[in-house]
């Protein structure tokens, strides 16, 4: 069979399998077999009811890694959907289902990209691994977080590491993500002393205490942005207080705002900022904190070198190299030391109802998978 034809049968396989965060539904088993008919020793990882394996081929050299997840995002409505989300449907040489271009379809092209390569290369120079955890579109605590703890304790690094995040923009290849800012949340609570409108002498509104406050934290600049970061931002994301009367003030406040910060900022810094600000204001407050993950940078080197040869050579261009929009499990794999970048479809119908990649995506998606293996695994030191 041909790559196309099993790129896309692969793909159908896993969407096939409704994999809601953080169920995997049987996807990483059928992985796993595949992997270990290749040769990979595969290592399965579970906690916390998430199911989490790392896969590896070769017995010394650099580690060229393939990360991603098995799990999706509900599918909303399903009545929405020209066709079930998980009976995956090609319609104009377009593949429809949840998880095809998040993530399905790079783990698809993943499978396919060794399977081609190790076949032309049984006794290639290097190791291949696999990372695929099913925790990524949930809470993301017991899943690649957990493996890269386990890697740690064996002293395992990935020194290149592709993300199949769906990181193209208007086509395939034209971004990728080589960093992502970090997030910080926080809750605030400020407190007062609930009264009657018509006598506020006799108790303490925290909506009038907190307009000052809530506007420096607004417009405050944090800091003055990283190489090929922007600078940290701060976006209040939610506000309540009140009764859902007119005539009562209302006792507290609560609000909930989120950092996604460059490398120019840590938590520490920020969360002491936001105390200082509070504490300036004269308010009475609690705060609580919640950290997703810091930000991680891979400058031009090794990976991203291949990486844009590959493209030049399948594609004809060279991609935007970009450390915008969320966070991904790239901020853990980083911490290991390794280069990391994201290499994915087009984004455009990720999470929304009739998500779909095209076919030509796929099939080239996983050319250029093989083609940055062949240029890593050349037993050079990393």
């Amino acid at each position: 069979m041909d790559p196309r034809q099993r790129v896309l049968r692969y793909a159908e396989t896993l969407i096939a399998r409704p994999s809601v965060t953080p169920e995997d539904a049987g996807c990483q088993a059928w992985m796993r077999e595949r992997l270990e008919n290749l040769g990979f020793t595969v290592t399965s990882l579970p906690a916390g009811g998430v199911e989490n394996f790392w896969a590896l081929r070769g017995e010394s050299g650099p580690i060229v890694c393939f990360a991603g997840h098995t799990d999706v995002v509900p599918p909303g409505p399903r009545e929405a959907w020209q066709s079930d989300p998980f009976v995956p449907v090609v319609r104009d040489e377009v593949l429809y289902g949840r998880g095809a271009a998040d993530m399905k379809g790079s783990l698809a092209a993943m499978l396919v990209a060794v399977e081609d390569f190790v076949a032309a290369q049984p006794k290639h120079p290097g190791r291949i691994a696999f990372l695929i955890t099913s925790d990524e579109e949930g809470v993301a605590t017991h899943g690649t977080r957990h493996v890269v703890d386990y890697l740690a304790a064996q002293q395992i690094r990935p020194d290149y590491c592709l993300v199949g995040e769906p990181s193209s923009s208007k086509r395939l290849g034209d971004v990728v993500k080589n960093g992502r800012r970090g997030s910080l949340n926080a809750r605030l609570r400020i407190i007062g002393q609930q009264g009657h409108v018509a006598y506020p002498e006799l108790a303490d509104n925290p909506i009038h205490r907190a307009l000052g406050a809530l506007a420096e934290l607004a417009e405050r600049q944090w800091d003055a942005g990283y190489p090929d970061f922007p600078p940290t931002r701060l976006q209040i994301s939610n506000i309540h207080a009140g009764t859902g009367v007119t005539n009562v003030i209302p006792g507290q406040l609560e609000v909930q705002f989120n950092f996604r910060f460059s490398p120019a900022s840590s938590p520490e810094s920020l969360e002491q900022a936001v105390v200082a600000l509070l504490e300036k204001h004269g308010l009475r407050y609690e705060l609580d904190w919640q950290f997703s993950g810091p930000p991680f940078y891979t400058p031009p080197g090794r990976l991203v070198d291949a990486t844009q040869k590959v493209l030049r050579r399948q594609l004809g261009q060279e991609a935007q190299l970009s450390t915008g929009g969320g966070t991904s499990d790239g901020r853990f794999i980083a911490q290991l030391g390794g280069e990391v970048l994201e290499l994915g479809p087009c984004n455009a119908t990720i999470h929304k109802v009739n998500e779909c990649v095209a076919l030509t995506e796929l099939e080239e998606l996983a050319a250029i998978y093989r083609g940055v293996l062949e240029e890593l695994c050349s037993g050079t030191e990393a």
